[in-house]
């Protein structure tokens, strides 16, 4: 591949129309402006100078030279444009690593005022995590903390898990049984439900049933779907039951779109976290994502 730089001194030399002139307009010297034009020569395959007391382009030189000036010089443009818009940007950049249910619900409004550059990244906790240690992010909403010393775990929300389900859903029988306080026929009958779980382990279901039930469920989902909000859109157009963070539930719920069932007899609360190291951020980065949780 040619080098782009042959083609900058071929065409400071045909506008100045000498080696001595060319050197000085592009901070090199005269024998590396005349070792550039003989490379180009030579890939070319033609002569693109008579060598006379001033250098007079041969046609080949002229045609190259009219095909040569429009793209160079829009690339010349680009390159000017893009170094003086980093050199002036006074933005952090920010590479975010969040659950995708954490950026619909909480994040998204808040990006149109965000002052930052951000590129995110969806995934498991555990995977983001992963990254955050290998520098492939800067950032992790994450849902769970390690034991990691390198990372350090900053709590950023709380949030209370919740039963969903369908607004048409005929929840009284389950009502009154948690009026009489009988919580075990409360539970036999939210296993008869046709349930949605984000995952084939239940690992939100189960976290909500011990806390409540103490013991681990066993229900059977009908679907299992790894986007909690993909399954409440789901359940709020047809029959189903989930367990989900009260956050994702709200608006759904405002728009008489879902109903709560019940909070639990006692609340079943997770910590999530922002993730960094904190020798590889400024106080300026911390700052901005912080404000998009706020």
């Amino acid at each position: 591949m040619v080098n782009l730089e042959w083609y900058r001194t071929f065409k400071a030399v045909y506008q100045t129309g000498s080696l001595t002139a060319a050197s000085k307009a592009l901070f090199i010297s005269q024998p590396n402006v005349s070792q550039h034009i003989s490379a180009l020569e030579a890939y070319i395959g033609q002569q693109l100078f008579e060598r006379k007391p001033k250098l007079i382009p041969t046609d080949h030189g002229k045609l190259f030279y009219t095909q040569l000036i429009a793209p160079l010089e829009k690339l010349e443009h680009l390159e000017a444009t893009f170094t003086a818009l980093c050199n002036n940007r006074q933005l952090p950049a920010i590479r975010l690593g969040t659950v995708k249910e954490i950026f619909h619900s909480v994040l998204l409004k808040k990006l149109p005022a965000l002052p930052a550059d951000m590129i995110t990244t969806f995934g498991l906790t555990k995977d983001l995590l992963a990254k955050l240690g290998n520098g492939e992010l800067d950032f992790v909403i994450a849902t769970q903390r390690t034991d990691r010393k390198d990372i350090f775990f900053e709590p950023v929300l709380t949030e209370s898990f919740v039963i969903a389900a369908h607004p048409a859903a005929d929840c009284k029988k389950f009502r009154a049984l948690l009026k009489k306080n009988d919580l075990e026929k409360a539970e036999e009958w939210l296993l008869q439900q046709t349930w949605y779980a984000y995952s084939t382990d239940l690992a939100i279901i189960r976290r909500f049933w011990l806390t409540n039930f103490n013991k681990r469920p066993t229900i059977k989902p009908r679907y299992v779907i790894p986007d909690m909000n993909t399954i409440l859109q789901s359940i709020s157009n047809s029959e189903g039951f989930t367990v989900a963070a009260d956050y994702l539930v709200k608006d759904l719920q405002k728009e008489g779109k879902l109903q709560v069932i019940w909070k639990g007899a006692v609340p079943t609360t997770n910590v999530i976290y922002l993730a960094y190291d904190k020798t590889k951020t400024t106080s300026k980065q911390v700052e901005v994502v912080k404000s998009l949780l706020a």
